[in-house]
């Protein structure tokens, strides 16, 4: 089943027909032009406007605005955007406490198979999607328009994501900034916000349940200052709220002309990490106990391939790491020139993404090991899940190597530039939707850049306060959770393969690189991606647990319902606009759900 009409129009067909003139011209897919020669034939009745790819009147202002919006200067601008992208935050924390989980080493089985047969396919399909149409996360969706609202949920979570995400970024600067010390300030337990339950662990007198340790109490009573609950707000802490508007301020001037004017600063935050992972993983490894955490790391247990759910995070997982779903992929895509090789320099970020993280797990786990020789704990008795391992693992092993703040320099550092690089292409993602929708924008893109990072910037105060960790925590396991993500990657794949038609945009396809994807991209586009997606989907609602903040804190029941609220505003905007469409339409209401 296919959308538009399975009979293209005749602007369609002229389209379709002079690719050499288009190839010439460097304009892109899915514009209609009038016919070279001849009007179409009177007898012939026009295509009602519903089922054009763009209506008549956004036409001139569709062609001018790809003329206009810019391209990459080179090809290697464009890999390195998506490596800035796609290897970010959740590289360092996220892969490492999910191999943990989920049977070592016997992990990668399961995540190289959803990584093959769904994240290649959907980040391929992505990239295709930007170049072909030359637009962003809402424009492309004039491919098949009752699916718009995926573009619009996809700029509804971009836009949750961009306020909660930077927030990490500007937790990570207020430890950047302490680490220029001569001793870190998270050493030992003699600072104004330590509480006489504080003990420094160590072999001979492990920490119990009675007693905290000074990284915890650094986190908890220093950077966050928090409060008791998610009903108790606070103050907003002005530390954190400077450095939240520095973060902002750098992604402003990186992306206030657009992401594609600024090759040279992306190519530098792209490589610049690696350097930084390279020297930690060195020094890692070289660390007493580092083999017993590295050992830890690798040892499959196999039993864990059976159980359901380590595929469901293996799935989870890989979408995650791409950064499918956000319209962020379609955005970069959407700077390259009409004829350029996406699928070769896609496959380049497809070995990169998953190889960053199998060495960061590296990086993570040896230092690990050598905390758990230092205090004669076990690798399972340190280690700790998602921001924890940043902001309360790795510091402590930091604080207790010779050289400590050059190591805790080092190891913020990178996760700045990683953390600050992503932000840089949702934020772009977001201002390059905008855009699609009003092209007038384009003249005032400074502005509204300011504008929008503005308003980000405002909300993202209410993260900064005292209860605001428990705010983050709400927009992360419901606003942006792998629910949410997966049920708009679920309609965005099955638009494009089913209603638009796979055989449709396998031509659109050849019609850029000159040649067209094979049986692989067949099956994973229209089987494997739409399965893993609603099995995930449901799965994930199946085993739904309310959110608990450090294993103590129950969110209230308003809370949970704030939580919910967030999720369901970017996902209804798909049914949403399929019925506005549907009234709006022209022509009868049959015809249009025949087509």
């Amino acid at each position: 089943m296919e959308m538009p009409s399975s009979e293209p129009s005749e602007n369609i067909r002229v389209h379709e027909s002079r690719s050499s003139e288009k190839n010439k011209d460097g304009s892109c897919g899915g514009e209609l032009r009038p016919p070279a020669t001849k009007a179409p034939p009177a007898t012939r009745a026009p295509p009602a406007a519903a089922f054009q790819l763009q209506p008549p009147e956004e036409s001139q202002h569709s062609t001018n605005q790809s003329q206009d919006r810019g391209k990459w200067e080179s090809r290697l601008d464009f890999i390195f955007s998506c490596i800035n992208y796609a290897v970010g935050l959740g590289n360092v924390w996220r892969f490492p406490y999910l191999c943990y989980e989920n049977g070592g080493g016997a992990f990668l089985v399961p995540y190289f198979v959803c990584l093959v047969l769904t994240a290649v396919p959907s980040f391929l399909l992505e990239v295709a999607l930007g170049q072909y149409v030359c637009r962003g996360g809402i424009g492309v969706w004039k491919l098949v328009p009752i699916f718009k609202g995926v573009g619009i949920a996809s700029m509804v979570m971009v836009f949750f994501s961009n306020v909660y995400y930077i927030i990490v970024v500007a937790w990570i600067i207020f430890y950047l900034f302490a680490s220029f010390t001569s001793e870190l300030p998270w050493q030992g337990c003699g600072n104004h916000w330590n509480t006489d339950r504080c003990r420094e662990p160590n072999a001979t007198s492990p920490i119990n349940s009675s007693f905290t340790t000074p990284v915890s109490e650094y986190w908890e009573r220093r950077v966050l200052s928090i409060s008791s609950g998610l009903d108790d707000v606070g103050s907003v802490r002005a530390e954190l709220a400077l450095y939240l508007l520095l973060a902002w301020a750098l992604v402003f001037l990186v992306t206030w002309k657009g992401i594609h004017k600024s090759g040279k600063i992306i190519w530098c935050t792209a490589l610049f990490p690696y350097v930084i992972l390279l020297v930690l993983l060195v020094r890692g490894v070289t660390l007493p106990g580092a083999g017993t955490g590295l050992l830890f790391y690798v040892t499959p247990q196999w039993e864990k391939l059976l159980d359901p759910y380590v595929w469901i995070a293996a799935g989870t997982q890989v979408f995650y790491t791409f950064g499918i779903g956000f319209g962020s992929v379609i955005a970069l895509g959407s700077y390259n020139k009409f004829n350029h090789d996406f699928f070769r320099d896609s496959m380049v970020l497809c070995v990169v993404n998953p190889m960053t993280s199998i060495v960061a797990g590296a990086v993570i786990f040896s230092v690990l090991g050598h905390l758990a020789h230092l205090t004669g704990r076990q690798v399972s008795d340190v280690f700790r899940s998602g921001p924890g391992l940043a902001f309360l693992a790795y510091p402590e092993v930091v604080a207790k190597m010779p050289a400590s703040p050059v190591w805790s320099v080092l190891f913020f550092l990178m996760l700045l530039v990683v953390g600050i690089d992503s932000q840089f292409c949702t934020a772009e993602a977001l201002i390059a939707g905008l855009i699609d929708v009003w092209p007038v924008l384009l003249r005032n893109r400074p502005v509204v850049t300011l504008v929008f990072c503005t308003i980000q910037f405002l909300l993202g105060l209410s993260m900064v306060t005292q209860g605001g960790i428990y705010l983050f925590q709400l927009v992360d396991t419901y606003a942006v959770s792998g629910m949410t993500l997966l049920f708009i990657v679920f309609f965005q794949d099955v638009a494009i393969s089913w209603f638009y038609g796979f055989n449709k945009f396998a031509s659109n396809v050849k019609e850029m690189i000159g040649r067209a994807p094979n049986w692989f991209f067949r099956a994973g586009w229209m089987v494997f991606v739409p399965f893993f997606c609603i099995t995930i989907f449901t799965s994930s609602i199946i085993q739904y647990k309310p959110p608990v903040y450090a294993k103590t804190y129950i969110y209230p029941w308003w809370g949970e319902m704030i939580g919910w609220f967030l999720a369901l505003v970017s996902m209804l905007m798909i049914p949403i606009y399929a019925v506005y469409y549907l009234i709006t339409a022209k022509g009868p209401l049959l015809k249009v759900c025949q087509s």
